[in-house]
């Protein structure tokens, strides 16, 4: 099983940490970098050095919006998975992310598990990348 390259856009230093200690413990991933405001990932995501496999990303950001970050992801390179892990999970919200190219929307509250098995089925080529706006 391959390791994901993972990036993730959280604003919370809490549960970013807490987060990327679940997730290179449980999943195959490795972190290879963290934003908390929409800029400094969009300004991560469009260098053409930088490579990430998996993005996974908070809506609501202390400055900014994650659903920038969404647009430029998918702009940049198109065949990166996008999933959004929110509080905010509205079935309004989700809508919006899908069409922003997110591949998937977890509610932080109650979903984190779901990310985890997801994310071990994306490492494993079960949920390949062929499908775009896959719904929950």
């Amino acid at each position: 099983m391959q390791r994901l390259k993972t990036y993730i856009v959280e604003d919370s230093p809490v549960i970013r940490d807490s987060l990327i200690a679940a997730l290179e413990e449980m999943t195959p991933i490795e972190v290879v970098g963290v934003a908390e405001d929409e800029a400094s990932a969009v300004h991560w995501l469009t260098e053409s050095n930088n490579a990430a496999d998996l993005v996974i990303v908070d809506i609501f950001l202390k400055r900014g919006s994650g659903l920038g970050v969404l647009r430029a992801a998918d702009r940049t390179q198109p065949s990166r998975t996008l999933v959004v892990l929110s509080n905010h999970a509205t079935p309004e919200i989700r809508r919006k992310c899908t069409e922003l190219g997110a591949r998937k929307v977890f509610d932080k509250s109650n979903e984190l598990d779901a990310l985890m098995l997801y994310c071990e089925r994306l490492a494993s080529g079960e949920a390949g990348n062929s499908v775009r706006g896959e719904l929950n």
